[in-house]
Order: structure tokens, then C-alpha cells, then sequence
């Protein structure tokens, strides 16, 4: 058993002005986004400049923060809409969800592409690898507020809050959504692939890790289990994930369309 002792979610306080921890952990995901695109841009044969990244990493933060605020509120927050109109503007009281990123950032990177004239499937495989290190740090973001406490538990590395010992989900979150994936899709598009088998593996990666971790992971309290007494929304969110994943992954090495994100065959 591990003690819990806390953490002080506000990293900085001058006056009236307040960082919090998990806002910076968002600065950092983006920030590492940023930089391992512009690494891969600067790969000889790269058909990507520094201003493609600059421009494609704009409008996936413009993505990721829109998509993740309505997002939650659709998908786990419609109770407190309902209880308060303005509820969707109070980024404030936090609620932020993952597959509402992912869609927005997929929308905001579509346009993106459209206006670039490149090839979607293309613009999302060159973004696959690059927000795992962001969401390694937005997990520990969650640990840091305590917040998306597992299950109660018995392992030595379960963690005591609030007098019970508990599984520290966010961590493990943070090793298989995060770092796991990262490594994973980094080595995988260290060569050219095929178009659309990045962005498949990614989301079978995803898809499954979640779909694990919503096991010892304790749903949202206003939502509970959905069905089964174990499905949770989370799950069913992420199960569409891991299907959509497998087919673009059979699609991309069945047709085997060379990438135009590099010149090199």
C-alpha cells in the first residue's frame, strides 16, 4: 500500500492569477506534440515544413480543447446542462473528454487538410504518434487533482484515499494510453507505411488500453455502470474505436497506397 498525501492542483499563485497543474500538463502535451512534429518534418524526404507544423499544430489544440469541452459535456455532462445552461462555458470547474478530443481534433485537422491540399488520411497518420506524451502528462494531471480514482483493491501498489486503498487508474492510464502508445506509434512510423495503418493502430491501441483500464477504473458517480452491472460509457466509447481501427488497418495493408507525407519509397 502507497500513501496518497495529496498535491496542491495550483502550481502558481500571484494574486488573483492561478496555473493550475493540469493546465500546465496540457502546455506540455502540446508543447511535445509540437516538437516531435517538427522532428519528423525535418526527416530527409518529408514532404512536411516547419509552418505545416506550426499551422497543423494550431489547429489541433483549437480541436482538442473544443472537442474535449463538448465532448464531456455530451457524453458525461448533459445532467449539469441540464441543471445549468452555462455549464458548457465553465472550463473552470474542469471536464474534459478524451473521445471529444479525438473527434474534434479529427474535424480541425480535416479542414486543416482540405485547405492545405493534402490527402485527411495522410494529415491524420503524420499526427497519430505525436499526442501520446501529452496524454501520458494529462493523466498525471488527473493524479495530481485526485481524481479518477480506480477501484477498491489489495495489490502493494494500490494506493490509500480517503481510507481505502485504491487503485491509482490515472497512472495506469498514463503508461498505456500514454506512454505505451507513444513508443508503440513512434517505432511504427520511424519507416513509411501505409496510408491509414498509423491512424488504425492508434485507435485499436487506445480502444483497447481504455477499454482494460475501465475495469478497475470507477465510472463517473452521476453515470454509474451503464449495462451489465461493468460496461461503463467510457467502454462504449472506446469499443467503436477498436473495430474502426482493425478495418483501416485491413484497408491500409489489403490496397497498400504509399503515403504522401515523405518521398521516400
Amino acid at each position: 500500500m502507497l500513501p496518497y498525501h495529496g498535491f496542491n492542483p495550483i502550481a502558481i499563485e500571484i494574486g488573483p492569477v492561478k496555473v493550475h497543474w493540469y493546465g500546465i500538463m496540457y502546455l506540455i502535451g502540446f508543447g511535445a506534440g509540437w516538437w516531435l512534429a517538427r522532428i519528423r518534418a525535418a526527416r530527409p524526404g518529408s514532404t512536411w515544413k516547419a509552418n505545416d507544423v506550426d499551422d497543423f499544430v494550431f489547429y489541433a489544440m483549437l480541436g482538442v480543447i473544443l472537442g474535449g469541452r463538448i465532448g464531456y459535456v455530451l457524453f458525461y455532462g448533459l445532467s449539469y446542462w441540464e441543471n445549468d445552461p452555462w455549464y458548457p462555458l465553465k472550463i473552470w470547474e474542469g471536464g474534459m473528454s478524451f473521445h471529444g478530443g479525438l473527434l474534434g481534433v479529427l474535424a480541425a485537422i480535416a479542414v486543416f487538410a482540405v485547405r492545405q491540399g493534402r490527402n485527411i488520411g495522410d494529415v491524420f497518420d503524420f499526427g497519430a504518434p505525436l499526442p501520446g506524451i501529452g496524454l501520458l502528462a494529462g493523466r498525471i494531471g488527473n493524479f495530481i487533482n485526485g481524481e479518477l480514482w480506480g477501484k477498491t483493491t489489495t495489490v502493494p501498489w494500490g494506493f490509500q484515499v480517503d481510507g481505502q486503498v485504491r487503485h491509482a487508474s490515472q497512472l495506469y492510464e498514463a503508461f498505456l494510453e500514454g506512454l505505451v502508445l507513444f513508443v508503440l506509434l513512434w517505432w511504427f512510423t520511424s519507416r513509411p507505411r501505409p496510408r491509414l495503418a498509423p491512424s488504425g493502430l492508434f485507435l485499436v491501441i487506445y480502444g483497447t488500453a481504455r477499454v482494460l483500464i475501465e475495469f478497475v477504473r470507477v465510472p463517473d458517480e452521476h453515470l454509474g455502470y451503464l449495462s451489465q452491472g461493468w460496461i461503463t460509457m467510457g467502454q462504449i466509447l472506446s469499443f467503436p474505436m477498436i473495430i474502426v481501427g482493425v478495418i483501416l488497418l485491413g484497408v491500409a495493408y489489403r490496397r497498400r497506397i504509399p503515403s504522401d507525407n515523405t518521398t521516400v519509397v
